[in-house]
């Protein structure tokens, strides 16, 4: 049985969650592969909003088993929350949620380095959401990091020491004013190890190749967005890990030619949270509207979104990097009202016209080249039938699969996963 991918394709919040609790009755696994507590997959059912940042989005399904995998980083802190408030809920998260012994452990100090960091840049700052991810990532490159597995040894607490001290001259390093209680913060943190060594922790990388060879069906949930990848997103304006499908691979242990279809999200529109090159972003009512009535705040960090027309250039480098076969957009019904609808079909790079993505997008260097297409006026919300959509809609998804020469399978008109409609049926569970 091939894996399944399913990744965002812009700055990330293209509505990964939704999709992935929407589509894991399809499936027997959930596997997150890559990002930490920075990601924020928002889902809406029965009346509720419900939002995870490490566990999979498959976890209010009990017939799912749900894996953090290793390219996963962990914060115990943050995970605890996120487990007390699935036992509020009734969910019984231990028979279903597994966690790869190779993940590694953000610490206290992760988080202490990555605000000292972030406020020595000044105005320089990449807009970090401060939750350690980068300094994680780059103690597990460095070949300092703690993992999961780690924990089952007798001097675990001797390593982290270790560590933890390394960090504090760090710290020191930058010369900037951050205050801090490690006491404190250690005393909550060990409190969420004892949590989370109470789940179950498995070799990763062997149960999903026993998974494959015993028939069962695996879908691999991204976090953050393809232009966050470390390796092919806007750097340095990025997250610390591979969002992209490669990532896959290496944070689940996937061989490539395991990989099946490759479900991309976007945005019928374009949203961007903190800093970095944004070609675009909108700043007058148009932007405005799009952010009121997409609710475009940040589900980790609360952070008010940028927003901007659909940019198809961009998009395209996206399917074109990581293999899509099929697309999904989300939040067409934010777009209902607008008389005239703009997409970047090219870009004028230099003084030359390109429909490339360039290797450097800085406003000084791009300016968006746009199509104009009608727009609808019609409530999307209560639709729930392909028959249902407005003529300018389907107009709207029919020159997008065209430019992008990917079918678009799914169109959703609000948060609540009931909220989707299905254009054509899923090639899917190979």
């Amino acid at each position: 049985m091939a894996v399944d991918l399913l990744l965002g394709l812009q700055w990330g919040d293209e509505g990964k969650g939704k999709i992935v609790d929407v589509l894991t009755s399809n499936y027997n696994i959930i596997a997150r592969f890559q990002g930490g507590p920075n990601a924020g997959h928002t889902l809406v059912f029965n009346g509720r909003k419900h939002v995870l940042h490490t566990i999979p989005s498959g976890i209010f399904h009990d017939d799912a088993t749900n894996l953090v995998g290793n390219g996963v980083v962990i914060d115990p802190v943050i995970f605890k929350k996120e487990l007390d408030k699935l036992e509020e809920q009734d969910v019984d998260y231990r028979k279903s949620l597994l966690i790869s012994r190779k993940a590694h452990i953000i610490l206290p100090t992760h988080r202490l380095l990555d605000a000292a960091s972030e406020a020595s840049k000044g105005k320089a700052k990449i807009g970090s959401t401060l939750k350690g991810i980068g300094p994680t990532y780059m103690d597990k490159t460095g070949r300092n990091g703690i993992r999961v597995g780690d924990l089952e040894l007798s001097d675990w607490k001797t390593r982290y020491r270790a560590l933890a001290d390394k960090h504090e001259s760090m710290i020191s390093f930058y010369n900037v004013d951050i205050q801090y209680n490690l006491n404190e913060l250690e005393k909550e943190f060990f409190e969420a190890v004892k949590v989370l060594k109470s789940l179950k922790f498995i070799d990763s990388e062997e149960y999903i190749y026993q998974a494959q060879k015993s028939g069962q069906t695996i879908l691999a949930e991204g976090a953050q967005g393809s232009l966050l990848d470390i390796d092919f997103g806007t750097y340095p304006f990025v997250t610390s890990s591979n969002t992209t499908a490669a990532g896959a691979c290496t944070g689940l242990g996937v061989s490539p030619n395991q990989i099946g279809e490759v479900f991309g999200i976007f945005k019928a529109y374009t949203t961007r949270v903190g800093s970095g090159p944004f070609p675009t972003e909108l700043f007058d009512e148009d932007g405005a509207t799009m952010a009121k009535i997409g609710n475009e705040f940040g589900a980790t960090t609360g952070r008010p979104r940028r927003c901007g027309w659909l940019d198809l250039i961009a998009l395209k480098y996206a399917c074109q990097v990581n293999g899509v076969t099929q697309l999904m957009m989300m939040k067409g019904d934010v777009l209902s009202g607008f008389k005239t609808l703009k997409v970047c079909t090219a870009y004028k790079y230099r003084g030359e016209v390109i429909h490339h993505l360039p290797y450097n997008i800085e406003p000084e260097n791009v300016e968006p080249i746009y199509t104009e297409l009608d727009g609808w006026s019609e409530d999307l919300t209560q639709m729930s039938e392909v028959s249902q959509l407005p003529n300018a809609l389907n107009a709207y998804i029919e020159f997008l699969e065209a430019a992008l020469e990917i079918p678009i399978t799914i169109v959703s008109v609000g948060p609540d996963r009931k909220q989707t409609i299905f254009r054509q049926e899923l090639v899917s569970y190979k």
